[in-house]
């Protein structure tokens, strides 16, 4: 397997599949398990990442509340990640992970590997894409995946 084949591009992991618009959530926990379940579905993660997330979520409280409004979700790759894997999650109403800054959270962008290198180009990617408040507006405003698509960088590889 070559190396560019094992570092995939934020395109190649948020797809139609892994993108969820307009979620109804409970609280947190579902928001997370939503995101969660993105992963599992695209085979990217075993069942038990998601609870992972879950219980980490809990231990390090709102740690991942990034910004305002922004939750990253994830777990230790040993958790149960198979392959790299990124699921975007927008809510339809906002939900509170008990960050004093940063609450309530509407985007929820859950993410993972199977090691603690493979995903470091899509989380730069990612991060990129945050900074930018009006492409974040964007994806918060968005109805079809498709509108979320078109924000991700296209880059070619290098």
């Amino acid at each position: 397997m070559s190396k560019t084949s094992t570092v995939p591009k934020l395109s190649e992991l948020l797809t139609e599949n892994t993108i969820l618009i307009k979620a109804s959530v409970l609280d947190w926990k579902d928001a997370v398990k939503k995101s969660g379940e993105l992963l599992v579905n695209t085979g990217a993660a075993e069942p038990r990442y998601v609870e992972a997330m879950i219980k980490f979520c809990e231990e390090h409280h709102a740690y991942i509340v990034i910004a305002p409004g922004i939750a990253i979700p994830h777990a230790r790759p040993e958790d149960g990640m198979k392959r790299v894997g990124f699921s975007l999650v927008t809510l339809e109403k906002p939900v509170y992970f008990g960050h004093a800054q940063n609450d309530p959270v509407d985007l929820v962008v859950a993410l993972g590997a199977p090691d603690n290198s493979s995903h470091i180009k899509a989380l730069a990617e990612l991060a990129q894409l945050l900074s930018n408040n009006e492409v974040v507006e964007k994806i918060r405003r968005a109805r079809q995946k498709q509108e979320i698509l078109e924000l991700l960088p296209k880059g070619e590889e290098a």
